[in-house]
């Protein structure tokens, strides 16, 4: 399948939640109410003047996805110029397994508005595969639970705006 036909199958922010019907839709929507961005990210935001289309490849059920999508939900809601289309992983692998040798949930791959390709963040933000990569294990059990609350969403959106600017700058 090509992008734009797997991009335009997608489903909204709202119809991957509304797939669950309590854990996990509330699980989502908890993270989504309790995401607050710092003033100067949400004017990086603001200032997206191109439209940025953002494929991701999510589970409902995958606690990864719970933390991470809502993320990029709260900046189409800062911004329209960024779009959304979230697909599921089966029968969709061979486009998203990358250098893998698994999909791994979530995969957000961003686009400019022609559909080239700006980057890709996958799983959770850096900061926590720094962390994990440390190998100190008492560390690493603080952060994960912290992540799991929610609490690195800013630095997935930071993860986001440098994949954008840094494409962005660059061209």
């Amino acid at each position: 399948m090509d992008i734009y036909n797997l991009y335009n199958s997608g489903m909204s922010f709202d119809d991957f939640v509304n797939q669950d019907t309590y854990v996990y839709k509330d699980k989502t929507l908890q993270i989504f109410d309790n995401i607050s961005f710092e003033q100067h990210l949400v004017e990086q935001i603001k200032n997206l003047n191109s439209k940025i289309k953002i494929l991701i490849c999510a589970e409902i059920w995958c606690p990864d996805c719970m933390i991470n999508v809502p993320v990029i939900e709260k900046m189409r809601e800062i911004n329209s110029n960024v779009q959304l289309s979230i697909v599921g992983r089966e029968g969709n692998e061979e486009f998203f397994i990358g250098d893998s040798t698994k999909v791994r949930i979530p995969t957000f791959i961003v686009y400019d508005e022609d559909f080239n390709e700006l980057g890709r963040l996958i799983e959770h933000p850096k900061v926590i595969d720094d962390v994990i990569m440390s190998g100190n294990q008492p560390n690493i059990i603080v952060t994960k639970r912290k992540y799991r609350k929610g609490e690195y969403t800013q630095d997935t959106l930071v993860d986001i705006l440098d994949i954008i600017t840094t494409k962005s700058l660059t061209k």
